[in-house]
């Protein structure tokens, strides 16, 4: 499955200390808005980003991509099984694992 496969997608992602709503794009983009933050990101945060995707099996693919204030985040997210696994490089360099659900709203 190609990324403008994906496009259409709106999916919640709940990792506890983080949750956020996804909407992803034609061309290789995606939206987010972060929904609770934690001490991570303010609340109602909202970011258009280039993303790279990739198919690993049906309903499992692994996502990309780098947000303005320098993060990185890589997803493994699991439709199939409603699992979603995150690793996050915050812009000091800290590293992140966060595991959690995925639920796709449309």
């Amino acid at each position: 499955m190609t990324q403008d496969q994906v496009a259409g997608r709106h999916i919640f992602v709940d990792l506890g200390r983080l949750t956020l709503e996804m909407r992803f794009q034609a061309g290789g983009r995606m939206t987010f808005t972060v929904v609770e933050g934690g001490d991570l990101v303010p609340n109602g945060h909202t970011e258009t980003v280039d993303i790279t995707s990739a198919e690993i099996r049906p309903e499992v693919f692994l996502t990309s991509w780098k947000e303005e204030s320098g993060a990185t985040i890589t997803h493994l997210e699991d439709f199939e099984r409603g699992r979603v696994h995150s690793r996050i490089t915050l812009p000091d360099g800290t590293p992140l694992a966060l595991t959690g659900t995925i639920e796709v709203l449309g």
